[in-house]
């Protein structure tokens, strides 16, 4: 059996993968982990424990709530509210512990369990692997300690868990979105409720898609994956912009009012220059992964802001950003994390702002998604090859210098080995789309040669 937890959680097809016995011993697990590492110490834990709306979510939601109150952990059930919403939550209530069902952009049958230690930051990647390890060793046989009579946990429905975020949400913004039409898909998911709240109560007039979540159609052609019912919607209804939501609405991407997609690439840069020009970007800098747009990467160095780049993964922007103090980071996917008013990406919050960069500005988001130049990129993906040896191939790294050389400073390569498949990505940016695609093939050629 390999490692449970990934880069993001426990994640799996719900009731084959994910079963209701694993999600309840996991949260067992974690209780007695956190315990030994003192976070309990001297008070009776409290875990808040949120969802989406997949409809195996409610018997999984069941399942951890069962765990942790057998383990003399306190629960408020919040119900279904974003990944965010859990976090901010968690560190609001003075929780010792967070929990989210949920597996954001993936299709209806998979969900996934997520952690957060006390203050809604993700659990730190040791404690992952004592719970896995204290999990994986009471699954063999050895029995739980487990408290009795005064000392199980109590459960109740912490009700004010939405209004409590959405205050947060709209209490952050620098301005209100009066004036500002806005269509939100938010893919029917945890979001259904909290994105449209938050953006009419910050004055907004609000067109909605993806809105009736039934448990089965989350992310169901629609959503920050399949933009194309946003776009038209936003033409249709002569909206100024559009934000779609993923499953649990850590992401965000948008639609300027000709219906074109602006990236989590563009959004980053349109809320740097507004930052900065709050006085809010520490050390001038935000963090991005190196799978940016090397348009981002020019329109930063234009711009005079420094740009750190990090794997792939929003775990690697935020650590950069909570090792270095900085305060704006993301991923051309739609994370983005603003690290003074949330402690994850934060789909809703990202819209919020970047709408009202378009209020405050009084220009349009196209013009100001302009800002960079979103240079042709190319991927393409080699299967059955060893992907190991990607930096030990003298050949192929000679043919990546050439094409290095021959695309020169508005060009960039990436081979990226796959951290899941037996696969290595070949990443190709050009000003032209045709050669970038003729350097990716060429290059594609040379990985499957060397490492197949």
């Amino acid at each position: 059996m390999g490692r449970l937890f990934g880069t993001d959680g426990v994640r799996g097809v719900a009731n084959a993968d994910l079963t209701a016995e694993l999600a309840l011993g996991l949260s067992v697990a974690a209780a007695h982990v956190l315990g030994e590492a003192g976070t309990f110490e001297g008070h009776r834990p409290t875990a808040v424990v949120g969802r989406d709306p997949r409809a195996s979510g409610e018997f999984l939601e069941a399942a951890v709530v069962a765990g942790l109150a057998s383990a003399g952990v306190d629960v408020l059930r919040v119900g279904v509210l974003p990944t965010p919403a859990v976090a901010y939550l968690t560190g609001a209530l003075g929780a010792d512990l967070g929990v989210m069902l949920s597996a954001s952009h993936n299709p209806m049958p998979d969900n996934g369990i997520k952690f957060f230690a006390r203050g809604g930051h993700k659990l730190a990647d040791e404690l992952e692997d004592r719970i896995e390890e204290t999990y994986r060793g009471h699954a063999s046989g050895e029995p739980w300690d487990r408290p009795t009579g005064a000392g199980v946990g109590r459960v109740r429905d912490y009700t004010q868990g939405f209004d409590n975020y959405v205050a947060h949400l709209v209490g952050v913004l620098p301005n209100r979105l009066d004036g500002l039409k806005v269509v939100i898909d938010a893919a029917h998911g945890a979001a259904s409720r909290v994105s449209p709240e938050a953006f009419a109560r910050a004055g907004a007039e609000v067109v909605t898609l993806g809105t009736k979540p039934d448990g089965l159609n989350i992310n169901d052609e629609c959503g920050s994956t399949h933009l194309d019912k946003l776009r038209a919607a936003v033409v249709e209804h002569g909206a100024h912009l559009g934000v779609a939501h993923d499953g649990d609405a850590d992401r965000c991407l948008a639609v300027d009012a000709s219906g074109a997609e602006v990236d989590g690439d563009q959004i980053l840069a349109v809320l740097a220059l507004a930052m900065r020009e709050a006085g809010g970007l520490r050390e001038n800098t935000v963090v991005a992964t190196v799978m940016s747009n090397l348009g981002f990467k020019l329109a930063m160095e234009r711009e005079g802001i420094r740009l750190i780049q990090t794997a792939v993964g929003d775990r690697y922007v935020l650590e950069s950003m909570k090792d270095n103090g900085y305060a704006l980071g993301g991923e051309q996917s739609g994370h983005v994390i603003v690290l003074d008013h949330a402690t994850t990406g934060d789909g809703t919050l990202t819209g919020l702002l970047l709408a009202a960069r378009v209020a405050a500005t009084g220009r349009s988001l196209a013009e100001l998604a302009a800002v960079m130049e979103r240079l042709p990129q190319v991927l393409v993906n080699v299967p059955d090859v060893d992907r190991s040896r990607v930096g030990s191939e003298a050949e192929l790294r000679r043919a990546v210098e050439e094409a290095e050389r021959e695309l020169g400073a508005t060009g960039r390569v990436l081979l990226r080995p796959s951290g899941t498949e037996p696969l290595v990505r070949v990443m190709v940016e050009a000003a032209d789309i045709d050669h970038a695609r003729s350097v990716a093939g060429r290059l594609a050629d040379v990985v499957k040669r060397t490492l197949g």
